[in-house]
């Protein structure tokens, strides 16, 4: 990471801090990952990815906006990708999934607050994060009251823009988050100077598509009974594909289910047979947070599938691509997004169709509900969830948890409790 010193310079990070950053990071992501057994060899890739994830990624984005390129930063799966590339920008997904930037977070932003909302902000306020400082725009959303106020507060530092997202599915919502992505788009017209067109929409709708094809490709190799890939392994490709370039993207993962498919075919499993098959659901997992999935699969389980913002809500449901104007493209980016079953909404009965729909596509064997501290919109919608699964028979068990790995040992005792129950009910049930 050496030879990016003079680039971070130019972005105006705060090199010191950085490199406590650049620190912990290896070997954090070392004790997590490269410990595992029989992993993939496509998954070396990802590896580079995260040795490099300040690095040659970054200068990418410095090379394109040199060329006179746009990049936008966004902090939600509501923002339309599509939009930004038909405009020649490039889109990043931010990182907010660390404790180190939830001190600089706090300083203004009140302590009882979700760790994801005062990472992020931190993030910019530290200089720490060079996709933050890369950013021409940063792009958020409503999808709850304390990311709305901590816009108001992070657009003091840089040029902000924020989509109201509708808190409900009804016709007008649906023309209202319509027009929402329209003004998105002559926001994002006027910044990089470039008229967004039928063609050039059509094009990155199909490119968008293409992403979330590959990711459900993916997801669909965990279906199996014998597990190619790891659920951590998994939840880092989804994380990077918020950030790396989409085409190289689309290869490297098309490459790896490839391989997760002939493994499939000779039986190879990275778990064991009896391994709990989990299903989990809850709050966004952003990059570098990667705390549950390692504690679920250390404590005996293993993670088929994410119902979460980092998993199915990212690549489910494609986007129409048969569209004939620019009015039909804006209609069918709208309809996309407003299918996703987002927490934010009230009802949101689709999210707990989906939880059962997910439960039984991947034949898992239980639930675990995972909920960011002081994040209400997850938190309060777990007793419906709960009503439902038990309706159905499913086990569920909901953890609140930080950053912090200093609850790992509670939450283990507390896991491992949970998988011996569901090993005890298979067998009662044979």
């Amino acid at each position: 990471m050496a030879d990016y010193r003079e680039l971070w310079d130019s972005l105006d990070m705060d090199l010191e801090k950085h490199d406590q950053l650049c620190e912990v990071l290896p070997e954090f992501y070392g004790d997590i990952y490269m410990t595992q057994e029989n992993r993939a060899e496509g998954m070396n890739y990802f590896n580079f990815v995260v040795s490099e994830i300040h690095g040659l990624r970054i200068k990418e984005l410095n090379e394109h906006r040199k060329d006179g390129g746009k990049v936008f930063g966004s902090f939600c799966v509501f923002v339309p990708d599509e939009v930004i590339m038909a405009a020649d920008g490039i889109g990043v997904g931010l990182c907010g999934g660390s404790d180190f930037w939830v001190p600089d977070g706090e300083k203004v932003l009140p302590r009882n607050m979700c760790p994801l909302i005062k990472a992020s902000v931190g993030a910019k306020l530290s200089g720490t994060c060079p996709y933050f400082q890369s950013a021409d725009m940063l792009v958020g959303e409503t999808t709850c009251d304390g990311k709305k106020k901590a816009w108001e507060i992070l657009g003091e530092y840089t040029p902000m823009h924020v989509m109201d997202l509708p808190q409900m599915k009804r016709e007008k919502d649906y023309t209202h988050f319509k027009e929402e992505i329209n003004t998105f788009k002559e926001k994002v017209e006027d910044l990089t100077g470039n008229k967004i067109t039928l063609e050039s929409l059509k094009e990155k709708i199909k490119l968008v598509n293409d992403k979330r094809r590959v990711l459900q490709r993916l997801y669909d190799a965990r279906k199996s009974d014998k597990l190619p890939i790891s659920g951590k392994d998994s939840l880092l490709i989804t994380q990077v594909a918020f950030y790396d370039d989409p085409n190289r993207f689309i290869q490297k993962t098309n490459e790896l289910c490839d391989e997760l498919e002939e493994r499939i075919e000779k039986n190879i499993s990275v778990f064991k047979d009896d391994t709990p098959r989990i299903l989990l659901t809850g709050t966004p997992m952003a990059i570098p947070n990667w705390k549950m999935h390692h504690l679920i699969e250390t404590s005996g389980g293993a993670v088929v599938c994410e119902e979460a913002c980092t998993g199915t809500k990212y690549f489910e449901r494609l986007v129409d691509e048969n569209i004939t104007d620019l009015d039909s493209g804006l209609q069918a980016l709208s309809d996309r997004y407003m299918g996703i079953n987002c927490a934010c909404f009230s009802p949101n009965e689709g999210r707990i169709e989906d939880i059962i729909r997910l439960y039984k596509e991947y034949n898992a064997d239980g639930v675990i509900y995972n909920s960011l501290p002081f994040c209400h919109t997850y938190a309060i919608e777990y007793k419906k969830v709960k009503d439902a699964l038990d309706k159905e028979g499913i086990p569920v068990m909901m953890i609140e948890s930080d950053y912090s790995m200093q609850d790992a040992g509670q939450i283990n005792t507390r896991l491992e409790a949970f998988f011996e129950m569901i090993s005890m009910n298979k067998e009662l049930a044979i």
